[in-house]
């Protein structure tokens, strides 16, 4: 009986399964990750690649974003809406974009105004924007939401 309670006492003490890391530091939150990837001229298009990391724990049936392009000024470009498709959890996925009639070197920003579609098993409407992380490989491109 002894033995029983400094283990007990252990286990108590240990984190959950859940909230345990790889090692390489403490859990990471539930995020949304979307990484503005490259845009490059495709013909008369500016393709927006962008890479989705669904952190979230469940899978996304849907996902999508309305965004907001903007010229190097600050002036608006044009609102779209992106349908970045079904998001698997934990597996990264690729979505590409092409932008009839933009010239790539006239991106300044991409403003996410908002996600939605957002739809996975138990989660409700506001996860996604809430858990949403948004980066840049163009060091000429900001993206911000």
């Amino acid at each position: 009986m002894k033995c029983l309670i400094p283990a007990l006492l252990a286990l108590m003490a240990a984190p959950p399964l859940w909230a345990q890391t790889d090692g390489d530091g403490p859990a990471k939150a539930p995020a949304l990750l979307l990484e503005l990837n490259d845009a490059e001229t495709v013909g008369e298009a500016c393709r927006l690649t962008f890479v989705v990391e669904n952190r979230l724990g469940t899978d996304l049936a849907a996902l999508g974003i309305e965004a907001v392009i903007f010229t190097p000024e600050g002036g608006v470009e044009r609102l779209l809406s992106l349908d970045l498709q079904s998001a698997p959890a934990g597996r990264p996925r690729v979505r590409q974009f092409d932008l009839p009639g933009l010239d790539c070197a006239r991106l300044g920003r991409v403003l996410v105004n908002a996600v939605t579609p957002c739809e996975g098993e138990g989660l409700a409407a506001e996860t996604c924007a809430g858990a949403l992380s948004l980066t840049s490989r163009n060091d000429d491109v900001e993206v911000s939401g």
